[in-house]
């Protein structure tokens, strides 16, 4: 089995996926020489679609992947971090320690 990954590991994974892009690519309508594709994604707040040629289909589909690797690995990257963050923080706190019991009863005085 996979040992836990380190966070330089993930990053590692990360600089190695060199192609990226975000969307949906879908046929749009089946047409004489075969389908027709669709890349969907938005872009500055907007959905943005666009036809793409059935030959650059297979390189936009691994960009499309490459970045949903990329957003897992960079969740589990954070999730990493937050762990250690946490641990470091536990470590370094302290305990607080009851103040010892006295053996003697406390009585109060009173005020006549």
């Amino acid at each position: 089995m996979n040992a836990k990954p380190t966070p330089q590991s993930l990053l590692n994974e990360i600089a190695q996926i060199q192609r990226l892009d975000h969307g949906t690519v879908s046929v749009l309508r089946q047409g004489p020489q075969g389908p027709y594709y669709n890349h969907q994604c938005y872009e500055q707040g907007r959905n943005t679609s666009r036809y793409v040629p059935a030959a650059q289909v297979p390189e936009l589909q691994a960009a499309i992947d490459g970045y949903h690797r990329v957003q897992e690995l960079m969740a589990q990257y954070v999730q990493l971090l937050v762990e250690k963050t946490r641990a470091e923080r536990t470590a370094g706190a302290k305990k607080k320690t009851p103040r010892p019991k006295s053996s003697s009863p406390k009585t109060r005085k009173s005020s006549s």
